[in-house]
């Protein structure tokens, strides 16, 4: 990919087109991973329907999805360090395009929850490992706005499978849906392996077990990494726990269904792409922490407008509100973590992914024991009380150091 192949909008972020052509070659494979994450979120009502199976039952494919995504992680680092990043992110996207394919032939729901973890599996190849490539070719002043660039791929990605699939099962069918992701994954595969041509050679380690293990028990020896882990695993929990609900809730209210559903999560989305626009101009005049907090507060409006919004079009921008102020929380996480330990930072950002994902297996299963025990408000009001107290604890942390 030649220099002047690299978008504007890459390439502006930094005086190093390198790093502008690093972001563009992720930025397909990046989406197509994401896409997955919340695609069957708005079809949650369909196929319990489909499938005549309770809509918490259906609801478990997000944490069937997310669960193996997070347990792929503490293997993922090290042997992504030893076999190259790029080549296993291929080889995931590969194994994601065959898996959404059979995905869309399910005749049953087992078997779709079954094949929603083995997707899970090969997405999370993709994300983590693309983060820690920018961590070791973007310097500290810049890593922040680096991975708000690459980000807004995810988040594109986000709103194409949580949005447009509710839009789209309508016309297509759930397995229309389904395949039009694996046909987006294997196109992907494509432009990684094309996009890597040229770049320069990662460096690789040996992989062993045991050295491996030692990497991971001392970073959980790291009260700093203790806390960042800990803290992404709350806002998973908290944050992605809701999604699979706002059909059900929508309905319950009289407000609509699984199209205002997915246009909801499409706002959290374009949220997050907002987050991606001004990330360098707020960082610069306000700095990390605070951005922090104010990401908080935002997430306070966004859920207290879910528990009492009276029309439909106000729980769906409430979306945008909770999609602006989580990812101000996430990506200083996010950025927190590439610094923790740089000389184990694919590790690093394994277990953070890790954690991340094992959040948002569990978030749906407490929103819907509390959904069910103290009702809507409370539970949202819960979640909401839960983010200014994580962003209001992370705002107090000493912010990673520029280099």
């Amino acid at each position: 990919m030649s220099a002047h192949a690299v978008p504007d909008y890459l390439r502006g972020m930094t005086n190093n087109p390198g790093i502008g052509r690093l972001l563009a070659t992720l930025a397909l494979g990046v989406l197509a991973a994401t896409v997955v994450t919340r695609i069957t979120d708005p079809l949650i009502a369909v196929l319990a329907h489909e499938f005549d199976a309770p809509v918490g039952r259906a609801a478990l494919l997000a944490s069937a999805f997310a669960l193996p995504f997070a347990l792929i992680q503490p293997i993922l680092g090290p042997v992504g360090d030893a076999l190259g990043k790029r080549r296993i992110i291929a080889i995931g996207l590969s194994a994601l395009s065959v898996i959404l394919a059979v995905s869309a032939l399910s005749p049953g729901l087992d078997t779709l929850l079954v094949l929603r973890g083995l997707a899970g599996l090969a997405a999370g190849t993709v994300m983590p490992l693309a983060i820690a490539l920018v961590g070791d070719s973007v310097g500290m002043k810049d890593r922040q706005v680096a991975l708000s660039r690459l980000l807004a791929f995810a988040i594109t990605g986000q709103i194409a499978g949580g949005s447009i699939s509710g839009l789209l099962q309508p016309y297509l069918g759930w397995r229309g849906v389904m395949l039009a992701a694996a046909a987006l994954a294997a196109v992907s595969v494509v432009a990684v392996l094309l996009g890597g041509r040229g770049q320069p050679a990662e460096a690789r380690h040996p992989f062993t077990p045991m050295q491996a293990l030692q990497r991971y028990r001392t970073l959980l020896g790291m009260r700093e990494a203790v806390v960042l882990y800990i803290s992404v695993a709350v806002e998973g929990a908290l944050i992605f726990g809701s999604f699979p609900y706002y059909a059900p809730l929508l309905h319950a209210r009289g407000m609509g269904g699984t199209a205002e559903a997915g246009l909801a999560v499409a706002a959290f989305g374009a949220g997050g792409l907002i987050y991606a626009a001004i990330a360098k101009a707020v960082l610069r005049r306000i700095g990390q922490n605070r951005m922090v907090m104010l990401g908080g507060a935002l997430c306070v409006v966004a859920f207290t407008s879910f528990a009492f919004a009276p029309v439909a079009w106000m729980f769906i921008a409430s979306g945008l509100f909770l999609g602006v102020g989580m990812y101000m929380v996430h990506n200083s996480i996010q950025t927190r973590v590439t610094e923790v330990a740089p000389q184990a930072r694919g590790s690093a950002v394994a277990l953070h992914a890790f954690h991340f994902f094992v959040g948002q297996t569990i978030g749906p299963v407490l929103f819907g024991i509390l959904l069910g025990q103290v009702g809507r408000a409370p539970t949202m009001l819960l979640a909401g009380a839960g983010m200014f107290t994580l962003a209001m604890l992370l705002g107090q942390q000493k912010p990673a150091r520029a280099a």
